[in-house]
């Protein structure tokens, strides 16, 4: 079995204490023959607080069409209520401007926001961890297939050596055939 300072020697040309820890790990998973691959869609979820799974659950719900038509029919009604209110009673309980409407909608707003960038936040930290597994997968396999180019020549160069010894033989009959013939 190789050591990952030797593979990273003879693939990358680097020593295994000169690389950043990302591909001593794929060095390191090559020397060992495992594989990298995980899903890392799981990573983050595993250990994530109830705070950030609320921000999620936010954010999923709050960029739906559920949420968007919910929030229309609330409006609506709204308005209608108290247009309805005007004309039955004359008395409403949020006159026209819709002054308690506007404040509603602007808690609304500023509680959303930033529940919202929380999950933007998370989410981001899940496509950073996903680029670099991906990062990390690309150079093994890139590793690998120089390994396999490798091996693939010194197989070729092995064959040709023995073509070559095949023919010095048959040359050497040829030559002792002809001997014969002509003696």
């Amino acid at each position: 079995m190789t050591t990952p300072d030797n593979t990273t020697e003879k693939l990358l040309g680097l020593a295994y204490e000169a690389m950043d820890a990302q591909t001593q790990k794929v060095a390191t998973h090559i020397a060992g023959r495992k594989h990298i691959a995980r899903n890392t869609a799981t990573d983050l979820d595993d250990d994530t607080a109830f705070g950030a799974r609320a921000a999620d659950a936010v954010a999923r719900f709050g960029g739906s069409w559920t949420f968007i038509l919910l929030f229309l029919a609330v409006l609506v009604v709204w308005v209608v209520m108290n247009v309805f209110l005007l004309v039955r009673w004359n008395a409403v309980f949020d006159p026209y401007p819709f002054i308690l409407l506007n404040l509603f909608l602007s808690m609304l707003a500023a509680v959303q926001a930033p529940i919202i960038l929380m999950s933007q936040n998370r989410q981001a930290v899940k496509d950073r961890l996903h680029a670099e597994h991906d990062y990390e997968v690309n150079l093994k396999a890139e590793l690998e297939i120089m390994l396999l180019h490798e091996k693939i020549d010194l197989l070729r160069q092995d064959q040709w050596a023995e073509l070559l010894d095949i023919q010095k033989e048959q040359l050497q009959l040829l030559s002792h055939l002809k001997d014969k013939v002509t003696s």
